[in-house]
């Protein structure tokens, strides 16, 4: 009682802002076993049973600066990984999926707020490190305890164009030497690699459409696990340590959507298009290359120039595609496979001393690899659904026809036992043939609509996989140039996400 008595008036406040402060965020957080930190707070600012700082005793000096960097290390660590949980993170745009929205480059900050901070699956874990610790190249997270999904109340809910990071649903599951890519649909194409004839499925029966499907599945699926020099070891992600993602949200729980020549309709009514949207086109020019100055004004990388020559073996499918002009050596003009948004595609087309022929890229047999994998529908990229968007607490009734679309959410996501049988559908033991969502789905799309592996490849987006929403373009970067060639975006710097 005497060591309380001695302690100074500017301690007492000290100790009262930051305990109201800790009970505030217990509040937000609605966690209330955090209250057995408590004690320790009084105790680190009146009382001081516990030596916090033993070290700044000791006689040593290279004791006494050697635990000064420890100490200074622990807490910034802590205060990152709060930050990083609860406020917000860092995030680099990786590919070009968002191009021209957002650019392979940028650099953001994402909001955890704006939608909710999720308390994390597994909290035992290194911060800024999302799966894996570099240089070591081992888990950079402990797997247990984990917790189940909880998510902290937010400034708003997930809207209609929203620009998201989410973590990968598909990437429950992946093959290390091949992470960017969900394991399903990596088994589906390379077990389509070892049977390359193609299969007119329009043709075959629903059973047989299966057959084929499973086949192409199990194939894939048993090279790869025989072949971890190739594609890496196989291993399986808690929800909170899967890769991070960025789309642009068309379509919310309990609404219906299709794309019909690459316009998207929600609940039947036209979206509106962002202004970024890209489509790939194949571009032929009047006999002459594209200058590079002329790519870098149109704002196309060099990963995007690609060349389709006849010489390359592609002739057959430029004048399957009335890509026919030639030069004076009767050889076949350049052509050029390039990702475009509108303005760019005006540009182009405008520009006859260039171009000769612009079409778009014409849509490929995409058997086994649109979602779901498991079911042929005869969808592509630019022609899907309609597929109704899983709401929380709705239910449906389930037939054969849509329960590969479902299968996913409700074995995967809700992580239910699901049977099918002669006489039925099993939902962990029990026939059923209704099933009702415990969260609600998101449809996650890519603007550049050519070059996005996006929902309509792995299907529906679980609310607990959303990370949080992009704020601001803090830095951006373009790999294409040196630091003195212009390599920092300077006008995208502090740049507002729209």
């Amino acid at each position: 009682m005497d060591d309380i008595k001695k302690v100074t008036k500017r301690s007492w406040i000290k100790m009262g802002i930051v305990m109201a402060l800790y009970l505030l965020f217990l509040l937000w957080v609605k966690s209330w076993l955090g209250l057995i930190v408590i004690p320790f707070i009084f105790d680190a600012y009146i009382t001081k049973k516990i030596a916090w700082t033993f070290w700044k005793k000791s006689k040593n000096p290279t004791v006494r600066s050697v635990m000064s960097w420890v100490d200074a290390i622990v807490f910034a660590l802590i205060a990152v990984y709060f930050v990083n949980i609860y406020l917000f993170q860092n995030y680099q745009i990786p590919s070009s999926s968002l191009e021209k929205s957002l650019l392979v480059g940028d650099f953001l900050y994402v909001s955890k707020v704006s939608y909710g901070p999720r308390v994390p699956n597994t909290p035992l874990s290194m911060p800024l490190a999302q799966h894996t610790l570099p240089v070591v190249n081992t888990k950079s997270y402990i797997e247990y305890p984990q917790w189940s999904y909880k998510r902290v109340k937010g400034l708003g809910e997930v809207k209609l164009n929203d620009i998201v990071v989410f973590n990968f649903p598909a990437g429950d599951t992946v093959a290390l030497n091949n992470q960017q890519m969900d394991f399903y649909l990596l088994a589906m194409r390379e077990g389509k690699r070892l049977y390359p004839n193609k299969v007119n499925m329009d043709s075959l029966s629903r059973e047989q459409q299966d057959i084929i499907l499973d086949l192409y599945y199990n194939a894939g699926r048993k090279l790869i696990l025989s072949n971890p020099k190739v594609y890496g070891k196989v291993i399986t992600r808690p929800v909170d340590r899967r890769e991070n993602y960025v789309k642009r949200c068309v379509g919310l729980p309990g609404d219906s959507l299709k794309i019909i020549n690459g316009q998207v309709y929600v609940n039947n009514t036209a979206t509106e298009n962002p202004e970024g949207l890209q489509f790939n086109y194949l571009v032929q020019t009047n006999g002459s290359y594209i200058p590079e100055d002329f790519f870098r004004e149109l704002g196309i990388s060099l990963d995007d120039q690609n060349m389709l020559t006849e010489k390359g073996g592609w002739g057959p499918y430029l004048l399957e595609n009335g890509l026919n002009a030639r030069n004076e050596r009767g050889e076949l003009n350049p052509v050029y496979h390039l990702p475009l948004t509108q303005k760019m595609y005006e540009t182009l087309s405008g520009n006859k001393a260039l171009t000769s022929k612009i079409v778009m890229e014409p849509e490929e047999q995409t058997t086994g690899e649109i979602y779901p994998i498991n079911m042929h529908t005869g969808w592509n990229r630019n022609n899907y659904g309609p597929i109704w968007i899983p709401s929380k607490g709705s239910t449906i009734t389930l037939t054969k026809d849509n329960l590969p679309i479902y299968e996913r959410c409700i074995r995967a996501y809700e992580e239910n036992t699901l049977e099918e049988k002669e006489d039925g559908i099993y939902i962990n033991g029990q026939k059923t043939d209704t099933y009702t969502f415990k969260m609600d789905y998101y449809w996650m799309m890519g603007d550049n609509r050519h070059n996005s592996l996006d929902s309509r490849y792995w299907g529906f987006v679980p609310e607990d996989h959303v990370v949080g929403k992009p704020i601001m373009v803090w830095l951006s970067l373009d790999k294409d140039r040196g630091w003195f060639s212009g390599k920092i975006r300077w006008n995208r710097l502090f740049k507002w996400v729209r």
